[in-house]
């Protein structure tokens, strides 16, 4: 690894440290750069630094901008998302800055976080691929433990839609998913 790339995912590891809200003991923002930087790892494990810093970032700071500041409705849940994909973007750009990265990596980092290009761009497609994996490993058990069966089946819809091909074949392989899930990925 590394100097700057190192520097880079400790100054997102320290913002992330301040995070309020809490996960298994942890600051959840931190709990989840580090699942994020894992499964990165393991499913690219030559991933460029670029990839690695933004699935370190993916969430950098998320308690800042809170839903419950948003609009009711879709239309306020969309906007929700996307100052936080530009408020992601833009503290990841400072960090990497600050490390010394070139401007052609600050822009490719930050396009991955605002996921432009998703399912054109073979960067901002791995990139939800982890964020897929992390959230099938992690986070969906208890969704769907909190969730009727419907919206279960139409959430694990939408994220084998965002999924490369090659990363729902991978679902597939590494998750035991009842036939009705799994056909999702299919």
């Amino acid at each position: 690894m590394t100097d700057r790339l190192q520097q880079v995912l400790s100054d997102i590891d320290q913002a992330n440290a301040k995070d309020p809200r809490e996960d298994e003991g942890k600051p959840e923002a931190l709990l989840y750069g580090q699942r994020m930087s894992e499964e990165c790892a393991r499913l690219f494990p030559n991933a460029l630094e670029t990839l690695q810093i933004a699935a370190r970032g993916q969430h950098v700071e998320r308690w800042v901008l809170l839903r419950a500041d948003y609009p009711e409705g879709r239309a306020g849940y969309l906007t929700w998302r996307k100052d936080l994909a530009a408020h992601h973007a833009k503290t990841v750009a400072g960090f990497m800055t600050s490390a010394g990265y070139e401007a052609e990596d600050i822009e490719e980092a930050e396009k991955m976080l605002r996921k432009e290009g998703i399912k054109r761009n073979e960067l901002v497609q791995s990139l939800e691929d982890v964020i897929c994996f992390v959230f099938l490993k992690w986070y969906f058990a208890p969704f769907a433990a909190k969730h009727p069966q419907d919206k279960v089946q139409r959430i694990v819809e939408k994220t084998a839609r965002k999924m490369s091909a090659e990363g729902r074949a991978r679902v597939l392989s590494e998750f035991e998913l009842p036939p009705q899930l799994a056909a999702a990925f299919g």
